[in-house]
């Protein structure tokens, strides 16, 4: 509706949310869909969203990563999938990494990855929608959604028009972002979106000498917003030169990854509710 304020859980209008649903391209069989979101840009965002994806591959578990910051994005990066996709009769086919994650991202569309995106905000959250629409999954356990930050057109796209499961929200320790975080918090909420848990980033830096945890930007404020809102930490990741290297390098898949207990371990208790986005025959 024209005067729809977006306020999923608070609406008093009989509309569904089912019927704003995309639907899933007829060779894709997703069972959870969790959007992976930040206030602000330059938090970490992305990378919590490669960390996540690697945990999970090395878990076992099938996994993709639809790219949705479609002006930044940085996910092929990580993974050394920069190539063109390619497609099919049934849709586009989604790169591979090395470890064998899906991921398809705008900058696999476009001529040279440093191509600026110069599109509306309706453009935008077409091709997210496309993204999930036209791109063949086939069997994915865990499909994790690389948000744009901020709480606009696209984010306001993903939880409208794709069944997320859950959302993680990053964070790092600045004030500034305590406020940010709120904002993302709430808009979950509004859209009605169960928030799994919050993700610190560049929480400290450990002393080479000592292992002493420095805290590079300040007192951690992650805490005292879970507590306020009733969220659970799931990790307060650290700032490693070994991790930016295999950012840029391409191989994020080969590091050790930081301490993601936690987080795996919420993942999987939403592995345990059945629920399968089924094949839509022509």
């Amino acid at each position: 509706m024209s005067s729809c304020n977006h306020d999923c859980k608070n609406c008093e209008q009989k509309c569904s949310k089912e019927g704003l649903l995309a639907q899933p391209n007829k060779r894709s069989r997703i069972k959870k869909i969790i959007a992976i979101a930040s206030g602000k840009g330059g938090v970490g965002k992305s990378l919590v969203t490669s960390l996540l994806a690697v945990a999970m591959n090395k878990e076992g578990y099938k996994v993709g990563i639809l790219d949705a910051d479609i002006t930044g994005p940085s996910i092929p990066k990580a993974f050394n999938t920069l190539g063109h996709v390619q497609g099919c009769e049934d849709g586009m086919l989604p790169n591979v990494s090395a470890n064998n994650i899906k991921i398809i991202s705008a900058n696999n569309l476009i001529e040279s990855s440093t191509t600026p995106i110069c599109w509306r905000g309706s453009m935008i959250s077409g091709a997210v929608k496309q993204f999930y629409s036209d791109v063949c999954w086939e069997d994915v356990d865990y499909l994790f959604v690389d948000m744009p930050p901020g709480t606009g057109d696209v984010p306001l796209t993903v939880y409208q028009s794709l069944p997320i499961d859950g959302v993680i929200i990053v964070s790092s320790p600045q004030d500034l972002v305590k406020m940010i975080v709120e904002k993302a918090i709430k808009m979950a909420n509004m859209m009605d979106v169960k928030i799994l848990g919050l993700v610190e980033n560049m929480s400290y830096i450990k002393c080479p000498c000592c292992d002493e945890k420095i805290q590079v930007f300040g007192e951690s404020k992650i805490d005292e917003i879970a507590k306020e809102y009733h969220l659970n930490v799931l990790a307060k990741l650290p700032i490693e030169n070994n991790i930016t290297k295999a950012i840029d390098n391409g191989t994020i898949e080969n590091v050790e990854l930081p301490d993601l207990s936690e987080a795996i371990k919420v993942l999987k208790e939403l592995n345990n509710v059945k629920k399968l986005v089924k094949m839509h025959l022509k």
